[in-house]
């Protein structure tokens, strides 16, 4: 019988799939022999679930889905030429509907359960045990919110970051090697990474065992390591060993549409306010800061980027502007809730100058084809905010201290400039160890079974019609 090709590859890819989360075990093994046996549980405190609180966070993930598709999709396919616009697409919209099945099936299990200091165990697999009656602590003693609203928000961080993968080797990549990576690098490295940044007991258990990131005294209020950094340095990787596009630096590679470019980059900064300031898990004052952040910090580093053009090239460009406003909500993501607005536009002044300087001298010197600047914006805007977040979460630059959850009041101090930043250097250390090293493992593996690169015939031609029969376009 001969069977289509496509559909072998389609067949081959669910089973390598399937495969992944059989592989689950091996990892739960590690994380319930490697946990200590834990004592006697205390009765569960009483929790107040206020409905104000519950909106938000639904709306919050709302903005997140729309940040992704279709702020991101749109922001990704503008970028890249015509023919290779709804890869593109289909690529971000595919992602985000798999890493929705995988978080529900084990992914916030693995994040957000008791196992060890790197990965949780599988006692809500398949959200064994959530439902309409369990609750998750937000960061106020005894205050929560339902249990299902934090699973729903967090699974849309998870879709996103595989998502902004891609960007580093757009126009180059089989989409079956795209779908199985993500299923892969979800469950090795990003269900971790979240894990050993955010999983702790909560302010009602604030001794009890924490992710190893979060135990160094590491913060991160949104997402700088867990998604940025995370994303970036796997972008990176990436980029290096699927290799150049075909005609790099000798053909024209301009964006076909930086309309839609710019439609998609406004979106991602609409959703943001729901992915930084949702990260409060309460609508509050904390929520009110971190949103005044994400305006001020893009803004200040979308303007910079608009000077920098304009000294440098004579002309500012609306690819330049979008740019730099994307690295300032990168820079601020991890500091938004913990900056004050006059230190976070600093923030974004500085992201914007060192990341333009990434993106137009580093990577041009060093030759790599990061398609779509995910090192260069995402990463090393990310590094530049998790550092920056150390220095700026000082209440004397205006910042709102760490809480102390040991002390009665809960009172919000600063250990040191010195202290703070090397927990932040070392969590930063960790993550591009842990997913630079995990990525390029993962790669290999996808490359040996379905191969990462389409036929040079199909790379010219476009992967709209190799890949997926269609145009996004038509004379």
């Amino acid at each position: 019988m001969n069977i289509p090709s496509t559909l072998k590859s389609v067949a081959r890819t669910a089973l390598l799939g399937s495969l992944a989360i059989a592989a689950l075990g091996t990892v739960a093994a590690f994380a319930q022999e490697a946990a200590p046996a834990a004592p006697a549980a205390p009765a569960a405190p009483a929790f107040t679930v206020d409905k104000g609180d519950t909106t938000w966070m639904m709306i919050s993930t709302i903005l997140v889905l729309l940040m992704t598709i279709p702020g991101l999709a749109l922001f990704y396919g503008g970028l890249v030429r015509a023919k290779n616009m709804l890869s593109v697409l289909m690529q971000v919209f595919t992602i985000t509907s798999v890493v929705m099945i995988v978080w529900v099936f084990y992914g916030y299990s693995l994040a957000f359960t008791p196992g060890n200091a790197f990965v949780g165990g599988l006692s809500k697999m398949f959200l064994a045990g959530v439902d309409v009656t369990t609750v998750s602590e937000t960061f106020t003693k005894g205050v929560a919110i339902p249990e299902l609203v934090f699973v729903i928000f967090q699974m849309s961080f998870a879709c996103i970051t595989p998502a902004l993968i891609v960007g580093a080797f757009a126009e180059r990549v089989k989409f079956s090697a795209v779908i199985l990576f993500t299923i892969l690098w979800v469950t090795f490295v990003y269900f971790p990474i979240a894990h050993m940044v955010w999983f702790w007991g909560g302010p009602s258990a604030y001794s009890d065992p924490s992710g190893l990131i979060f135990s160094f005294g590491a913060i991160d209020f949104a997402g700088g390591t867990v998604v940025h950094i995370n994303a970036g340095i796997a972008g990176l990787v990436g980029a290096l060993m699927i290799g150049k596009r075909i005609g790099y630096n000798k053909d024209v590679m301009a964006p076909h549409s930086m309309t839609l470019t710019m439609v998609g980059a406004s979106l991602l900064w609409v959703g943001w306010f729901g992915f930084n300031a949702g990260s409060n898990l309460e609508a509050n004052a904390y929520a009110v800061l971190a949103m005044v952040n994400t305006f001020v910090a893009t803004a200040a580093a979308a303007v910079t980027w608009i000077v920098l053009e304009t000294l440098l090239r004579g002309k500012a460009s609306m690819l330049g502007a979008v740019s730099g406003a994307v690295t300032g909500l990168v820079a601020v993501t991890p500091a938004a809730g913990f900056g004050g607005p006059m230190g976070v536009i600093v923030l974004g002044i500085v992201a914007s100058c060192v990341c333009y300087f990434f993106v137009s001298v580093v990577k041009n010197k060093f030759g790599y084809d990061d398609s779509l600047d995910v090192f260069g914006i995402h990463c090393v805007g990310g590094i530049i905010g998790a550092l920056g977040t150390g220095i700026l979460v000082n209440p004397a630059l205006g910042g709102a201290g760490i809480v102390d959850y040991s002390t009665a009041d809960f009172a919000a101090g600063y250990a040191g400039t010195a202290t703070q930043l090397w927990s932040q250097f070392k969590g930063v250390l960790v993550t591009v160890l842990w997913s630079g090293i995990g990525s390029a493992i993962l790669y290999k593996i996808v490359d040996m079974i379905v191969g990462l690169r389409p036929t040079a015939d199909a790379e010219r031609e476009g992967l709209d019609l190799t890949a997926h029969g269609e145009a996004a376009y038509h004379p």
